[in-house]
Protein backbone atom coordinates (compact mmCIF):
# COMPACT_ATOMS: atom_id res chain seq x y z
CA UNK A 1 0.00 0.00 0.00
CA UNK A 2 1.06 3.57 -0.64
CA UNK A 3 2.84 5.55 2.03
CA UNK A 4 1.90 9.16 2.65
CA UNK A 5 5.00 11.27 3.22
CA UNK A 6 4.70 14.24 5.59
CA UNK A 7 6.80 16.64 3.54
CA UNK A 8 6.67 19.60 1.20
CA UNK A 9 6.05 19.86 -2.52
CA UNK A 10 7.38 22.92 -4.35
CA UNK A 11 5.35 24.19 -6.07
CA UNK A 12 2.38 22.75 -4.19
CA UNK A 13 -0.35 20.77 -5.90
CA UNK A 14 -2.82 23.64 -5.47
CA UNK A 15 -0.34 26.10 -6.99
CA UNK A 16 0.12 23.87 -10.05
CA UNK A 17 -3.62 23.30 -10.39
CA UNK A 18 -4.36 27.05 -10.17
CA UNK A 19 -2.45 27.58 -13.43
CA UNK A 20 -3.63 24.41 -15.17
CA UNK A 21 -7.35 24.33 -14.34
CA UNK A 22 -8.52 27.48 -16.24
CA UNK A 23 -7.05 26.04 -19.47
CA UNK A 24 -9.41 23.05 -19.40
CA UNK A 25 -12.52 23.01 -21.60
CA UNK A 26 -14.68 21.89 -18.67
CA UNK A 27 -13.53 24.69 -16.34
CA UNK A 28 -16.68 26.48 -15.13
CA UNK A 29 -14.96 29.61 -13.77
CA UNK A 30 -15.26 33.16 -15.03
CA UNK A 31 -11.84 33.20 -16.66
CA UNK A 32 -10.17 34.76 -13.64
CA UNK A 33 -7.58 32.80 -11.72
CA UNK A 34 -9.28 30.22 -9.52
CA UNK A 35 -8.95 30.39 -5.74
CA UNK A 36 -8.62 26.70 -4.87
CA UNK A 37 -9.04 24.93 -1.55
CA UNK A 38 -8.72 21.22 -0.97
CA UNK A 39 -12.21 19.82 -0.36
CA UNK A 40 -11.79 16.03 -0.29
CA UNK A 41 -10.61 12.98 -2.16
CA UNK A 42 -9.04 9.57 -1.83
CA UNK A 43 -6.15 7.50 -3.17
CA UNK A 44 -5.73 4.23 -5.02
CA UNK A 45 -2.69 1.98 -4.94
CA UNK A 46 -0.67 1.19 -8.05
CA UNK A 47 -0.09 -2.61 -7.94
CA UNK A 48 3.45 -1.99 -9.24
CA UNK A 49 4.14 0.70 -6.61
CA UNK A 50 5.47 3.15 -9.20
CA UNK A 51 2.68 5.71 -9.70
CA UNK A 52 1.06 7.74 -6.96
CA UNK A 53 -2.69 7.91 -7.59
CA UNK A 54 -4.88 10.57 -6.01
CA UNK A 55 -8.44 11.64 -6.75
CA UNK A 56 -8.48 15.18 -5.36
CA UNK A 57 -11.59 17.29 -4.98
CA UNK A 58 -10.92 21.03 -4.96
CA UNK A 59 -13.37 23.87 -4.49
CA UNK A 60 -12.90 27.06 -6.48
CA UNK A 61 -14.06 29.97 -4.35
CA UNK A 62 -13.29 32.75 -6.87
CA UNK A 63 -16.90 33.11 -8.07
CA UNK A 64 -20.15 33.98 -6.32
CA UNK A 65 -20.76 30.30 -5.56
CA UNK A 66 -18.00 27.72 -5.04
CA UNK A 67 -17.54 25.08 -7.73
CA UNK A 68 -16.17 21.60 -6.92
CA UNK A 69 -13.88 19.81 -9.37
CA UNK A 70 -12.60 16.24 -9.40
CA UNK A 71 -8.95 16.10 -10.38
CA UNK A 72 -7.52 12.60 -10.78
CA UNK A 73 -3.74 12.89 -10.44
CA UNK A 74 -0.88 10.58 -11.35
CA UNK A 75 2.49 11.24 -9.68
CA UNK A 76 5.50 9.81 -11.53
CA UNK A 77 9.28 9.73 -11.10
CA UNK A 78 9.78 10.21 -14.85
CA UNK A 79 7.96 11.88 -17.72
CA UNK A 80 5.17 9.80 -19.27
CA UNK A 81 5.58 9.15 -23.00
CA UNK A 82 2.84 9.01 -25.62
CA UNK A 83 0.19 11.23 -24.07
CA UNK A 84 -0.89 14.78 -25.00
CA UNK A 85 1.36 17.58 -23.73
CA UNK A 86 -1.59 19.24 -22.00
CA UNK A 87 -1.96 16.17 -19.75
CA UNK A 88 1.10 17.32 -17.79
CA UNK A 89 -0.10 19.51 -14.95
CA UNK A 90 3.48 20.31 -13.98
CA UNK A 91 6.54 19.15 -12.07
CA UNK A 92 7.14 19.57 -8.38
CA UNK A 93 10.02 18.92 -5.99
CA UNK A 94 8.91 16.41 -3.38
CA UNK A 95 10.83 16.66 -0.11
CA UNK A 96 11.43 12.89 0.05
CA UNK A 97 11.01 11.51 -3.49
CA UNK A 98 12.60 14.30 -5.56
CA UNK A 99 11.15 15.55 -8.83
CA UNK A 100 7.59 14.38 -9.52
CA UNK A 101 5.82 14.71 -12.85
CA UNK A 102 2.15 15.32 -12.06
CA UNK A 103 -0.34 14.28 -14.74
CA UNK A 104 -4.06 14.61 -15.30
CA UNK A 105 -5.08 11.08 -14.38
CA UNK A 106 -7.66 11.00 -17.18
CA UNK A 107 -4.66 10.56 -19.53
CA UNK A 108 -2.50 8.35 -17.29
CA UNK A 109 -2.94 4.65 -18.15
CA UNK A 110 -2.18 3.46 -14.61
CA UNK A 111 -4.67 5.87 -13.02
CA UNK A 112 -7.37 4.88 -15.53
CA UNK A 113 -6.69 1.15 -15.03
CA UNK A 114 -7.00 1.46 -11.27
CA UNK A 115 -10.22 3.48 -11.55
CA UNK A 116 -11.65 0.72 -13.74
CA UNK A 117 -10.47 -1.87 -11.18
CA UNK A 118 -12.18 0.09 -8.38
CA UNK A 119 -15.46 0.13 -10.32
CA UNK A 120 -15.17 -3.65 -10.82
CA UNK A 121 -14.57 -4.19 -7.10
CA UNK A 122 -10.91 -5.16 -7.66
CA UNK A 123 -9.27 -2.18 -5.92
CA UNK A 124 -9.83 -0.63 -2.51
CA UNK A 125 -10.01 3.15 -2.01
CA UNK A 126 -7.52 4.50 0.51
CA UNK A 127 -7.64 7.51 2.82
CA UNK A 128 -6.24 10.59 1.11
CA UNK A 129 -3.94 11.65 3.95
CA UNK A 130 -3.28 8.50 6.01
CA UNK A 131 -0.99 5.63 4.97
CA UNK A 132 -2.36 2.10 4.59
CA UNK A 133 -5.92 2.99 5.64
CA UNK A 134 -9.01 2.07 3.60
CA UNK A 135 -11.60 4.79 2.98
CA UNK A 136 -15.07 3.27 3.55
CA UNK A 137 -16.78 6.54 2.56
CA UNK A 138 -15.88 5.95 -1.10
CA UNK A 139 -18.63 3.68 -2.43
CA UNK A 140 -19.17 1.88 -5.74
CA UNK A 141 -22.80 1.20 -6.67
CA UNK A 142 -23.23 -1.58 -9.25
CA UNK A 143 -20.39 -3.26 -11.14
CA UNK A 144 -18.44 -2.51 -14.26
CA UNK A 145 -16.95 -1.53 -16.60
CA UNK A 146 -17.13 -4.43 -18.97
CA UNK A 147 -16.99 -4.89 -22.71
CA UNK A 148 -18.70 -2.12 -24.64
CA UNK A 149 -18.49 0.35 -21.75
CA UNK A 150 -16.13 3.05 -20.63
CA UNK A 151 -15.61 5.22 -17.55
CA UNK A 152 -16.64 8.87 -17.53
CA UNK A 153 -14.95 11.07 -14.92
CA UNK A 154 -17.24 13.81 -13.65
CA UNK A 155 -14.96 16.85 -13.59
CA UNK A 156 -17.48 19.41 -12.28
CA UNK A 157 -19.16 17.84 -9.25
CA UNK A 158 -22.76 18.19 -8.15
CA UNK A 159 -24.01 17.23 -4.71
CA UNK A 160 -26.30 14.28 -5.46
CA UNK A 161 -26.12 10.53 -4.97
CA UNK A 162 -29.06 9.81 -7.27
CA UNK A 163 -28.17 7.27 -9.94
CA UNK A 164 -28.80 8.26 -13.51
CA UNK A 165 -29.16 4.87 -15.17
CA UNK A 166 -25.48 3.93 -15.08
CA UNK A 167 -24.65 0.24 -14.47
CA UNK A 168 -21.96 1.40 -12.03
CA UNK A 169 -21.05 4.65 -10.36
CA UNK A 170 -18.49 5.93 -7.89
CA UNK A 171 -19.81 8.07 -5.04
CA UNK A 172 -17.73 9.98 -2.50
CA UNK A 173 -17.91 13.10 -0.39
CA UNK A 174 -16.28 16.49 -0.14
CA UNK A 175 -16.65 19.53 2.09
CA UNK A 176 -17.65 22.96 0.85
CA UNK A 177 -15.61 25.92 2.17
CA UNK A 178 -18.45 26.78 4.62
CA UNK A 179 -18.04 23.34 6.24
CA UNK A 180 -21.07 21.66 4.63
CA UNK A 181 -20.34 18.00 3.86
CA UNK A 182 -21.92 16.63 0.67
CA UNK A 183 -21.67 13.55 -1.56
CA UNK A 184 -21.91 13.08 -5.29
CA UNK A 185 -21.00 10.94 -8.31
CA UNK A 186 -17.30 11.15 -9.17
CA UNK A 187 -17.36 8.68 -12.07
CA UNK A 188 -19.86 6.54 -13.97
CA UNK A 189 -19.75 3.63 -16.37
CA UNK A 190 -21.16 4.61 -19.76
CA UNK A 191 -21.71 2.81 -23.10
CA UNK A 192 -18.95 3.33 -25.66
Amino acid sequence: MASIHRTTMTPSKLELLTGWLPKQSWYAGSGEAPDLVKAGGFRLDDPEGEVGIEFMVVADTSGQEPVAYLLPLGYRAEALEGIPDEALIGTSEHGVLGTRWIYDGAHDPVVRAQLRALLRGEAEPQQQNVSDTPDPTVVVHGTGPGQGTDVRINRVLRASEAGQGSPARLVAGWTWPDGTAVRGELATVTPR
